[in-house]
């Protein structure tokens, strides 16, 4: 068996973005009736949507985007399941405990934390999601991860200028894909026994600090 399925967020002119980012807009620039090809005009910022984070992102003496490896975006996946938190609660060490013993058994893998929250895009409540501690960032850089995922709008707390969880994260090298959906499926793939791969491929942007991806998940069993 093997099925895909798609992580990402649809692209459309007004989408939510983390507060301060740039709007999107998505407009018809060219239409087959007039110009002979159908082309869309895109203004949008590097962090919209779904998207990864580099380093760069939270560092300028850290590494842009094109300067990273390609696997460290996409690889298996171990999914740590913290649905049913209430907003704004911190995601320490201890409720990692179950995926941490996953991941001994695939050093290398990217941890993808199912907080519920996608459910809440394009809503207010979406901007009290929970967030990951430092102390949590920590283990799992110690544990070897250096991609991290998640269905809510940041890492760490929306609103948090320091953004500690990402320089944990970014400062090991690593990158934070964020605003995932559909990470429901990738949970119940993962309790029947199935393996789990998960490609978060970026726009190839010179000296960027992340970009937009189509976050997808392949998902093999007996």
């Amino acid at each position: 068996m093997e099925s895909w399925f798609d992580l990402s967020v649809p692209v459309v002119a007004g989408m939510p973005v983390y507060p301060g980012d740039p709007q999107v807009e998505v407009e018809r620039a060219l239409r087959v009736a007039t110009d002979g090809v159908n082309v869309l005009r895109l203004h949008l910022g590097s962090q919209s949507g779904t998207h990864v984070d580099a380093p760069y992102h939270v560092n300028s003496a850290w590494p842009t985007l094109d300067a990273l490896p390609l696997e460290r975006f996409a690889g298996p996946a171990v999914l740590a399941d913290v649905r049913g938190l209430a907003p704004g609660t911190p995601i320490t060490p201890d409720l990692l405990a179950p995926a941490l013993s996953l991941l001994r058994l695939q050093p290398g893998a990217i941890l993808l934390l199912a907080t519920g929250w996608s459910v809440y895009w394009g809503t207010d409540q979406y901007l009290t999601h929970p967030w990951l501690t430092p102390e949590a960032a920590r283990v799992l850089v110690n544990a070897g991860v250096r991609t991290v995922g998640v269905d809510a709008l940041s890492v760490d707390p929306t609103g948090d200028a320091d953004l500690p969880a990402h320089r944990v994260l970014c400062g090991a090298g690593g990158v934070i894909a964020e605003n995932l959906t559909g990470l429901d499926l990738v949970a119940d793939a993962q309790a029947a026994g199935y393996s789990v791969e998960v490609f978060l491929f970026p726009l190839r942007l010179a000296g960027a600090d992340g970009a937009p991806v189509r976050a997808t998940a392949r998902i093999r069993g007996a």
